[in-house]
């Protein structure tokens, strides 16, 4: 029985109107799944309760046997799902049902495409929940209390989803919270007693919470439950089918898509703890968001504490789903204590090789997808997991010169296999995309050498390669740093000794270009073109200063040397040059081009123009 006080009429937020067309549009061909979603939300009110109320008993208000229940009638057109979890407060009700107070936001929009196909899926995973509703409903109602507040403050929320809502408050001397769905005319067959059951054990029947419905026959007076009622991850591994499996992670991933990969552990002895991870099949649409929430679920004892508890995996697997239950943490463990437990620790470094193992087990194909996916944040785990770096360093993928494609697929292993006689390192290049890599002008010697180098792309890499020095005793090393040591080349001492002998026109350049480069000299890397800029073992790389500067970060000043290929026709026309206003212009021209073949750009292009055209002219 409920009484009414007063009543408000409120409009959507814009954002919630775009979500709802986008629900109802895009998802139509899949709209059971509302069913799905609603009992996801009765089950996390439900956990939020049973939480809540390890510190405040009273929340139960004498009702402890928390429940789901749902009902229907065929006359009226309805479905009703109820829970007597935690319940809503009037602000509540507003901010879920009117507003989407998320982070990610902003991405999540901006990634749809507008094919209904493509973007259903991102809609699973920006969490559809209570909108899901108006798949199949004309209007909705919602009666809600939160669990401690009085009869009095309770709330009734209606709407037809097409821009606004009527929120009022009641008298309910219920707690938790009540949906009645008002269906549309083709979507009445919902209002149906096997339809409802066959549902609920297709999407629910891991919730561990009861889900009741009306037994069989005319009265309807009792109740059965129709899902198996037990948190699915404490099951035998053995009992569990992998739909069962599949069906959980759309619950804990709230995703539409099957997983790509899972893995199931529990552990017994000094610590007994479970874990079930999951490896999406699409990366999270907010997986580069700074603010983002992205972490497991957390159950003491099977008593709900946590969603997003970051601090049982790194920052690098924060696409991975799952739980972790144990039995060897406090019920009301807080993250502050999560941060310095060392139980938290020792789950948390089984965990990672557990994950790590199974991304090692994927097939060729299922690899192929996963580093598509998620090779960019992996490549994070070399830089913040130096305990895992050599386990990691094996995952990772690059696109090479013996394998140029977009998708990279060389492994360091693969690379050292390759290696040739004599050769010492493990070279690689970093620019600022693949066109730019494959042209470089630093690969000509390796080429002609036939010594692969790794092509590497991403900004991320150029971390990576500062921390991850070595692999299987082999050194990593620039081609665009220092000087080179390749097989077939003279000895080191020899060459220095050549060097220090610098031809006229070396001397000359260095002069006419003054601080523009930090030395000139004679290269060892070039054999089409005229010259290229190398920096110093230890100075900042080229690549790296424009990924700081676009960053908004000050970054020095720094020169770096010249290499001139003296046999290059530029060069000879240099060394003939008479010392004026020709040389200087030659000069910067050479130094330029070995700007722009790098990727870079041009303090003074219009200079660089002009110069060129004098060239030209002549």
């Amino acid at each position: 029985m409920t009484t009414s006080t007063k009543s408000e009429t409120l409009g959507f937020q814009s954002e919630v109107n775009q979500l709802l067309d986008l629900v109802i549009n895009s998802l139509y061909s899949n709209r059971e799944i509302f069913l799905r979603e609603l009992i996801s939300n009765c089950s996390d009110a439900i956990e939020k309760l049973r939480f809540n109320a390890l510190s405040d008993q009273d929340l139960y208000g004498g009702d402890t046997e928390l429940l789901i229940d749902i009902d229907f009638d065929e006359k009226q057109k309805t479905v009703t799902i109820r829970d007597n979890g935690i319940g809503m407060s009037r602000e509540e009700v507003i901010t879920n049902l009117g507003t989407i107070a998320k982070s990610g936001t902003k991405e999540f929009f901006g990634a749809l495409s507008g094919d209904a196909s493509s973007d259903s899926q991102l809609i699973g995973q920006f969490g559809v929940g209570f909108y899901a509703s108006f798949i199949v409903s004309e209007r909705v109602v919602v009666t809600t209390r939160r669990a401690g507040a009085p009869e009095d403050a309770g709330v009734r929320w209606e709407s037809d989803g097409k821009g606004q809502f009527t929120i009022e408050e009641i008298t309910s001397p219920r707690r938790g919270t009540e949906i009645v769905l008002h269906l549309k005319d083709d979507a009445t067959e919902y209002a149906d007693a096997w339809r409802l059951r066959g549902l609920i054990k297709k999407y629910s029947d891991h919730i561990s919470t009861p889900i009741r419905v009306p037994e069989a026959g005319d009265d309807k007076t009792g109740r059965e439950t129709v899902n198996s009622a037990t948190a699915l991850w404490l099951r035998n591994k053995q009992e569990i089918s992998d739909d069962d499996y599949k069906a959980f992670y759309k619950h804990v991933g709230h995703d539409f898509e099957d997983p790509l990969s899972w893995v199931h552990s529990r552990v017994e002895g000094k610590l007994e703890y479970t874990t079930l991870f999951y490896i999406p099949n699409r990366a999270p649409f907010d997986l580069y968001e700074r603010d983002a929430k992205h972490g497991v679920k957390l159950y003491v004892q099977r008593v709900f504490i946590m969603d997003d508890a970051e601090q049982m995996l790194p920052r690098y697997l924060r696409f991975i789903r799952g739980v972790v239950d144990t039995k060897d943490l406090p019920l009301n463990v807080s993250r502050e204590i999560l941060q310095r437990n060392k139980t938290i620790d020792t789950i948390r470094a089984a965990s990672i090789k557990k994950i790590l193992g199974q991304i090692e087990s994927l097939n060729t194909d299922e690899f192929g997808k996963f580093w598509k996916l998620f090779g960019r944040v992996m490549k994070e785990g070399v830089i913040e997991d130096h305990a895992n770096q050599e386990r990691l360093a094996k995952l990772l993928r690059f696109t090479s010169t013996v394998d140029e494609q977009e998708d990279p697929k060389v492994s360091l292993t693969d690379y050292v296999s390759r290696m040739q006689e004599g050769q010492t390192a493990i070279y690689f290049l970093t620019a600022e995309n693949l066109a730019t890599a494959k042209k470089s002008p630093h690969l000509e010697v390796f080429r002609s050498k036939n010594i692969e180098v790794l092509l590497l792309i991403d900004p991320v890499d150029e971390w990576v390669t500062t921390h991850l020095t070595t692999f299987e005793g082999k050194s990593l090393k620039s081609v665009l740093h220092g000087k080179l040591d390749l097989p077939g080349d003279k000895p080191q001492d020899e060459a220095e000794t050549e060097a220090e002998e610098k031809p006229p026109v070396v001397e000359r350049l260095k002069k006419a270009l003054g601080d523009k480069v930090k030395d000139v000299r004679v290269t060892q890397r070039l054999t089409n073109s005229a010259a290229c800029l190398v920096a110093d073992e230890y100075d900042m790389g080229a690549n790296l200063q424009r990924i700081l500067k676009a960053a908004g970060q000050e970054v020095p000043a720094s020169a770096r040397v010249l290499e001139v290929n003296l046999q290059h026709p530029l060069l000879l026309r240099l060394e003939n040059e008479p010392e004026d206003s020709g040389f200087a212009r030659l000069a910067s021209i050479v130094h330029d081009q070995a700007i722009l073949a790098e990727g870079g750009r041009l303090e003074d292009p219009a200079g660089f123009v002009e110069r060129i055209n004098a060239l030209l002219v002549g």
